[in-house]
C-alpha cells in the first residue's frame, strides 16, 4: 500500500511543479511589464509569449524527471534535494532558450527568463524545504513506516529481506523473523540477511497480540509449516495484511478468507499474493488524507475563537490544566497522545477506582451516568461534543482521520477479543459510525462490529455522510 501511495504522492508532486512553474513565468511576466525602473520594464511585442510558456510546460516535467527530482526524499538530503531543482531551472532555462531559437523566436527578454528561473527555484525550495522536513518530523516518530514480520530463515526469506532493505524508500521495517522448523529460544543470536530470528512460529500469536506488527510475509516452504492456515486465520483476524512468497504449493494451504480480500501484488519488486482486511482503493485513501489534513486545517483556524473562549470557561470554573492528555492506542496498537478540552476535576483517574463498579457499559470501556468527577463547563462540552475539538491537532498530525473507529485506551485493548483488534487496522477517527448512531443506547460488541462493517465498506461517500451527521449530532447536543 505505502508503494501505491508513494507513486500517487509522486504524481502529484509532478503535477504541482507544473503549476508552479506556469505561476512563476506569469508572475515574472507581470514584473518584467511594471517593473519601476523604466529602462528595465516592459517586453517587445513581437515574440509570442503564450508560445514561450507552452514550451517551457513541455520542458519542465522531462528536465525535472531527468534530473532525478522525484527521488523518494528518504534516500537524499535537502541539500541534494536542493541541487537537483537547482539544475533542473537551470536545465529548464537552457532548453527554452534553444527551442526559441529552433522556433525563431527572437527578442525574448533574457531578464524575463532570469526572473521566471529565480522566482521558480525559491518557490520550489520553498515547498520542498516544507515536504522534506515535514516528512522528516513524521517518520522521526514512526508515522510513515510499516512493521513487517517475516516468516522463514531459508533463502526466500533472504531474497525478500534483500529487497526490502533495498527499497528502504518505500518505509517498510522488517523487525525480525520466526523460524517455521526450529523451535529456538528468542535469545539465539541467529540472524538472517542481518535481522534477528525471534524463536519459533509458535510465538506468531503472541506477537500480534503484543507487537506493533503491519505485514506478515510467509517466504517458507508452505507445505513444510504445520497448520499454516490456523497462523494466517490469526492474522486476518487481527486485520494484519498477510503476503505469500509464492513457492507453487499455494494449492495447497486452500485458504477462504472470511473478511479479507485476496490478490496478487508486487511487494518489494517480488510477487507475493496478499491477503488483507483493509480498503485497498488507494486512491480514494489518499484523497482520504488529503481531506483530513485540510479539513483539521481550516477547522483549527476557523474554530480558534471557541477554542479561546473554552479554554477561558474551563481556567476560570476549575483548577488544573486547558487540555487533558490521554494515552491511545491508533493503527496496530501504536500509541499516542489524544488531546481533549479537560472536562473533568484534575485527579479524575484516581477517582475513577472508586467508580468502576457503577460502570453502566459492558465490555473493558467504561461509563457512568451523572458522573461525579465531571466539572459544570466540562458537562456542557460533554453535551455539545465541543471537548473533541482539539483531536483536530491529532488529525492534523497523522495520529488520527476525521472518521474512523475511535481511539480505545491502551487497557482496554489489552481486554479485546481477538477479532475485536481488527478495528485497530485503519487509522482512528474523529468521529465514527457509532457515534451517530445511537452511541448511548448501544452495547460494546455491538460497537466493535459497527466498527469493523465500517472497515469492511468504507469509501468517500460514507465518510462524506458520517461527517453530515456529526454535524447534526453536534448541534441536537446529543453528546453524553
Amino acid at each position: 500500500m505505502l508503494k501505491e501511495n508513494s507513486v500517487l504522492l509522486t504524481n502529484f508532486h509532478k503535477m504541482l511543479d507544473i503549476i508552479f512553474v506556469i505561476i512563476s513565468f506569469i508572475v515574472a511576466y507581470h514584473l518584467k511589464r511594471n517593473l519601476a525602473f523604466p529602462s528595465m520594464s516592459g517586453l517587445d511585442v513581437g515574440p509570442n509569449y503564450y508560445l514561450v510558456l507552452l514550451v517551457i510546460v513541455i520542458l519542465a516535467p522531462c528536465v525535472f524527471n531527468l534530473t532525478g527530482c522525484y527521488t523518494s526524499y528518504r534516500i537524499q538530503n535537502f541539500n541534494q534535494i536542493a541541487m537537483r531543482y537547482i539544475r533542473a531551472v537551470i536545465g529548464v532555462l537552457g532548453g527554452t532558450v534553444i527551442a526559441l531559437y529552433l522556433l525563431h523566436q527572437q527578442n525574448v527578454s533574457r531578464l524575463l527568463l532570469i526572473l521566471f528561473g529565480s522566482i521558480l527555484i525559491t518557490i520550489l525550495l520553498l515547498n520542498k524545504a516544507l515536504v522534506y522536513y515535514t516528512l522528516r518530523y513524521y517518520r522521526s516518530r514512526q508515522y510513515n513506516t510499516r512493521n513487517v514480520l517475516i516468516i522463514g530463515t531459508g533463502r526466500r526469506a533472504t531474497r525478500m529481506i534483500n529487497a526490502l532493505k533495498k527499497d528502504q524508500e518505500d518505509g517498510y521495517q522488517v523487525i525480525g523473523c520466526l523460524d517455521p522448523i526450529n523451535p529456538e529460544p528468542y535469545t539465539t543470536g541467529r540472524t538472517v540477511g542481518c535481522v534477528k530470528i525471534l524463536g519459533h512460529l509458535s510465538l506468531l500469536p503472541d506477537m500480534l497480540l503484543k507487537d506493533i506488527v503491519d505485514e506478515v510475509i510467509f517466504a517458507a516452504d508452505l507445505g513444510g509449516i504445520p497448520s499454516v492456515i490456523e497462523y494466517i486465520e490469526c492474522a486476518e483476524e487481527l486485520g494484519i495484511s498477510i503476503h505469500i512468497v509464492p513457492d507453487f504449493q499455494l494449492e495447497k494451504i486452500m485458504y477462504q478468507p472470511e473478511a479479507a480480500t485476496v490478490f496478487m501484488e508486487n511487494f518489494a519488486g517480488l510477487p507475493t499474493m496478499a491477503i488483507t482486511t483493509t480498503p485497498q482503493r488507494h486512491t480514494e485513501l489518499l484523497v482520504k488524507a488529503l481531506m483530513d489534513y485540510i479539513g483539521a486545517a481550516s477547522g483549527l483556524i476557523l474554530l480558534a475563537p471557541f477554542f479561546l473562549i473554552i479554554a477561558v470557561a474551563i481556567k476560570l470554573t476549575s483548577d488544573g490544566p486547558i487540555f487533558f492528555l490521554q494515552e491511545r492506542s491508533g493503527v496496530y496498537g501504536r500509541s499516542f497522545p489524544l488531546i481533549k478540552f479537560r472536562t473533568m476535576v484534575e485527579n479524575a483517574e484516581e477517582l475513577k477506582k472508586e467508580l468502576e463498579q457503577d460502570n453502566e457499559v459492558s465490555g473493558p470501556v467504561f461509563k457512568v451516568t451523572n458522573d461525579p468527577r465531571i466539572t459544570p463547563i466540562g458537562r456542557f462540552l460533554r453535551k455539545t461534543s465541543l471537548d473533541e475539538l482539539p483531536q483536530l491537532i491529532n488529525v492534523l498530525r497523522g495520529e488520527m482521520s476525521l472518521v474512523g473507529p475511535r481511539p480505545p485506551i491502551p487497557s482496554e485493548v489489552a481486554q479485546y477479543q481477538s477479532w475485536q483488534r481488527r478495528r485497530l487496522s485503519m487509522k482512528p477517527g474523529l468521529t465514527c459510525i457509532w457515534q451517530v448512531s445511537g452511541r448511548n443506547n448501544i452495547d460494546f460488541e455491538r460497537w466493535m462490529r459497527m466498527d469493523l462493517e465500517y472497515i469492511d465498506n468504507w469509501s468517500l461517500l460514507l465518510d462524506i455522510k458520517i461527517l453530515c451527521k456529526t454535524v447534526v449530532e453536534v448541534l441536537c447536543c446529543r453528546g453524553k
